[in-house]
């Protein structure tokens, strides 16, 4: 079962989640020039070589997030389960503070504030 979250817990673990994000962002980043840069020359095993780093890069970003206790929703997206839906988390916001629900998704996203209150069964 996967774990749940408090929006305390999630902010908790935000630092961690920045300090494995940040880098991996500016790498990406870093790789995706080279990668256009080769793309526009021709050089095909170059270019075919950035995309795999790039793809390991991601992976391996993924995973230490899933290693939290959080899902990744999409590239530099990261969700907790809150029970109802999801804290959400977008690099590079500051902040934990947005809310979704389970169907929603990113696009239907509220301030946790605004969350609406959850029905008990």
């Amino acid at each position: 079962m996967a774990r749940v979250f408090t929006l305390e817990e999630a902010q908790a673990l935000m630092p961690e989640v920045k300090r494995m994000t940040l880098p991996a962002f500016d790498l990406a980043m870093s790789l995706a020039e080279d990668l256009e840069t080769a793309e526009a020359a021709g050089l095909d095993e170059e270019a075919q070589a950035l995309r795999e780093r790039v793809q390991a890069l991601v992976e391996s970003w993924a995973e230490g997030i899933r290693e939290l206790g959080a899902d990744v929703k999409g590239l530099w997206l990261v969700d907790f389960d809150s029970g109802d839906g999801y804290w959400c988390w977008a690099h590079p916001e500051e902040a934990l503070d947005h809310w979704h629900s389970y169907d929603g998704g990113f696009r239907s996203r509220v301030p946790a504030d605004q969350r609406p209150v959850p029905v008990e069964p």
